[in-house]
């Protein structure tokens, strides 16, 4: 059975702020080639693209004030591009092997970013405390590469079960990993919003963690901001990811929750679900969609596609939506 992946994301400056520092990123990368000349049926200049080589999710959370944030967190998602387009052997069939390269390109892609910030900043006076959070997770199915910096957090739920892929990188958690103050005293702390890890921030140091994993189908991903972790609770993230609807809908949820409980900051969100192809349930749906009125409709299009359910569609017209398999 072929998967599919259900991606959205969505970003909110919430109900104080006067702007958005926050970015997110989602892109599905294939090998390319521009046609330059050829006897064949194709015109000049015509870019034919490969298979999806894998899936990349991202968000930012900048600081350091409206226009030094913003242009941070842009800044990085920028570098982010640039380095997987021109340096990453991201275009490789990853082999068991081949992983400890790959995790340090991911940490070099993080580092890329650390250059382009200070550089921005070191020019900019005004600038100079600019930085920002990066989160990436990067798809290869099944296996989840994550790269972090800062306290943007991943997310995975899997049997309404939630599980965070991702420390964050304050003072706080530090003192929690200590035993010096308990876990539920974390958020209240006052040094929740003090980070020891981030882009930029007049810091030349960077130590970009990078996590792995295995998806499953039914797995749900969520990248996000702090600015939902803030308001939302666990449990109430759980019961929203773990809702039968899709990704656009669960990320205005999300965001709709978070403003509800005081949208104190910005709130970024990317939600990703990995799901089995099921056509009956698709089939279902689009009856409920069309109402009474199409159903007559609706059943006899499913009776005319069930006497040629059994004839091979052409390669070229199958559906290939989301993940493929390595």
């Amino acid at each position: 059975m072929i998967g599919k992946m259900d991606c959205h994301g969505l970003s909110d400056r919430g109900k104080v702020r006067k702007a958005n520092e926050d970015q997110f990123f989602i892109a599905d990368l294939n090998k390319s080639m521009r046609v330059h000349q050829t006897s064949l049926d194709i015109e000049d200049q015509t870019r034919l693209f490969g298979d999806s080589q894998g899936k990349l999710l991202l968000v930012a959370d900048g600081m350091g004030g409206h226009a030094g944030g913003e242009r941070a967190s842009t800044l990085a998602v920028d570098a982010v591009c640039g380095y997987l387009l021109n340096n990453m052997r991201w275009f490789f069939r990853l082999h068991e092997d081949d992983q400890n390269d790959f995790l340090d390109d991911l940490k070099s892609a993080l580092e890329q970013c650390q250059s382009r910030v200070s550089a921005e900043a070191e020019r900019t006076p005004q600038r100079k405390q600019m930085g920002t959070t990066v989160t990436m997770a990067y798809v290869v199915w099944p296996r989840l590469y994550v790269v972090h910096a800062g306290d943007s957090r991943c997310y995975i739920l899997r049997k309404s079960k939630l599980s965070q892929i991702t420390t964050d990188h304050t003072f706080a958690e530090r003192f929690v990993e200590a035993g010096t103050i308990e876990p539920e005293e974390a958020e209240s702390s006052p040094w929740s919003n003090v980070l020891w890890n981030v882009v930029g921030g007049d810091s030349e140091e960077l130590l970009p963690e990078v996590y792995k994993a295995e998806l499953q189908l039914g797995d749900t991903l969520l990248l996000c901001t702090d600015g939902l972790n803030k308001h939302v609770s666990d449990n109430l993230i759980t019961a929203l990811l773990d809702a039968d609807t899709n990704a656009e809908d669960i990320c205005c949820r999300l965001v709709e929750a978070t403003n509800e409980a005081g949208g104190t900051d910005n709130v970024t969100v990317v939600v990703a679900r990995f799901c089995e192809r099921d056509e009956r349930q698709t089939t279902l749906q689009a009856k409920a969609n069309l109402g009474e009125e199409g159903e007559q409709t609706a059943r006899r299009k499913q009776e005319t596609s069930a006497a040629v359910a059994d004839v091979p569609r052409p390669e070229s017209v199958r559906e290939r939506v989301g993940i493929a398999p390595d």
